[in-house]
């Protein structure tokens, strides 16, 4: 089935676009976003059960974008009357005169932009799922949940099993005084954490599920509680790694995760507008292996985060940013594009429409290789296979990296020797962990539960990926 585009956007469409006819006469360029998303989170334990309407990106409002002889200012509203576009492009002018004479009274000025191109153009997009958030039998999934906690808690060494799922119906409508693009699609995350506990050691596991899909993803939950179980019992057996360099082999959750913090957040280009980020001065130079091709773009894989276009207007793209070695380009949004005399590539994203839109990643991407995952463990004297991405950080401007790693399986010989370390912390410079990678898997997986946030905050989804990847990578 097509996932139905949201009947209260149609119906405010209208009025809102008299509302840009009406601000037309006072700016040079005038762009609505609507937003109507719904869905429901579920979240179960031994302890506690909760329900609720909210997700990372449930939200209903309007953000308006006008450019005027200074710059941009937006103005969002968490209603609007179609039957009154008059009174609230008034509104919106009164308010946005006030802000330039306050901006006049405390000497700020605007980054000077050119108005954005506002090129014809129409597109109506309904993605297929098979069901709907907001006809789920929520009754059904409970249980669901709770017989997945209950068996995994039944075990001994088991203190508890937190099983999550949400799944939102995302409608969205851009129009300008020459644009009108409307999509509808429906995602859904869920995963199971198992938390044990041996001889006064607690550790845990955990599992997720995505895609860009309906609820029924959800009945996945049970094999992922098993693979929870399974690697919080691995947990419970883990020793320290002893810190040094070492080869390694990342499983694909955890190519994903150097992917975005390595070369994700270091090429969104507002960050070479600011001048923070190192990858602007090596746009066209070699900062990795001839085997190492990334893409980035909601067109590159199928996710969570694979819209029609962005909340700009921008239409989504495959952006090819590493091939064979080479920094090609990065990711931007639409005002980073203008100053910095480019395209947009479709990444401008907001947390929410009373939020700025920033240059966000959507899918992160690096390209499979031709190696069979056994040949990569039997090419390796000593070091560690490493599985479950848990968290990291980057650092732009000077291209320091920092990954947590669930665990690592400890290789000897090219054999795995059933040594458990962990948790793992993989540090180093971003371009020899990229110049060192010397194979890459044939198989390609990509992971989108979570989200990710521009420094400590707007968070945003998004999702990773790539093959299994032998490097050289510096853990302790």
């Amino acid at each position: 089935m097509k996932a139905p585009f949201s009947k209260y956007l149609d119906g405010i469409a209208g009025g809102l676009k008299d509302l840009i006819k009406e601000l037309g006469k006072d700016y040079s360029y005038v762009s609505v976003l609507a937003t109507d998303s719904k869905g429901f989170s579920v979240r179960i334990s031994q302890h506690a059960k909760r329900v609720s309407n909210q997700t990372m990106t449930t939200e209903r409002g309007t953000v308006v974008r006008v450019h005027d002889e200074d710059g941009y200012c937006e103005y969002a509203l968490d209603s609007f009357d179609p039957a009154k576009p008059m009174e609230t492009a008034q509104k919106i002018k009164e308010e946005l005169e006030q802000q330039k004479k306050l901006r006049k009274a405390t000497g700020m000025e605007y980054y000077p932009t050119g108005s954005l191109s506002d090129e014809e153009l129409e597109l109506f997009v309904e993605k297929e799922t098979i069901m709907l958030p907001e006809e789920t039998k929520l009754d059904e999934l409970i249980g669901r949940l709770c017989d997945i906690s209950d068996r995994n808690a039944a075990n001994e060494e088991v203190i508890d099993c937190l099983c999550n799922a949400q799944s939102t119906h995302v409608c969205k409508m851009f129009l300008s005084a020459n644009r009108d693009l409307r999509q509808s699609y429906v995602y859904s995350e869920g995963g199971v954490v198992v938390i044990a506990q041996k001889d006064g050691r607690n550790q845990y596991g955990n599992e997720s599920v995505s895609g860009l899909c309906g609820p029924e993803i959800f009945t996945q939950l049970e094999e992922a509680g098993d693979k929870a179980l399974a690697s919080a019992r691995a947990m419970l057996q883990a020793v320290p790694v002893v810190p040094g360099e070492y080869e390694i082999i990342t499983s694909p959750e955890v190519t994903g995760l150097i992917a975005h913090e390595a070369f994700g957040h270091g090429v969104e280009m507002d960050m070479f507008v600011k001048e923070r980020a190192l990858g602007a001065h090596y746009i066209g130079k070699r900062i990795g292996s001839d085997l190492l091709t990334m893409h980035e773009g909601a067109l590159c894989a199928e996710s969570v985060t694979s819209y029609a276009f962005d909340d700009e207007g921008t239409l989504a793209k495959d952006t090819v940013e590493i091939e064979k070695g080479i920094l090609k380009t990065g990711i931007c949004d639409a005002l980073s594009a203008l100053r910095l005399g480019i395209a947009p590539t479709g990444n401008g994203k907001r947390e929410n429409f009373a939020h700025k839109a920033y240059t966000r990643m959507t899918n992160t991407m690096i390209d499979s290789g031709d190696c069979d995952v056994q040949d990569m463990i039997k090419s390796i004297k000593h070091g560690y296979l490493l599985e479950g991405m848990e968290s990291g950080m980057e650092d732009p401007k000077h291209w320091g990296i920092q990954c947590i790693v669930k665990m690592g399986r400890e290789i000897k010989d090219g054999r795995l020797t059933g040594k458990i370390v962990g948790p793992v912390i993989m540090t180093g410079y971003v371009p020899d962990l990229l110049s060192n990678i010397t194979m890459l898997s044939h198989d390609r997986k990509v992971s989108g539960a979570g989200g990710c946030g521009k420094g400590y905050k707007e968070f945003v989804k998004t999702a990773e990926g790539g093959p299994y990847m032998k490097t050289k990578g510096m853990l302790g």
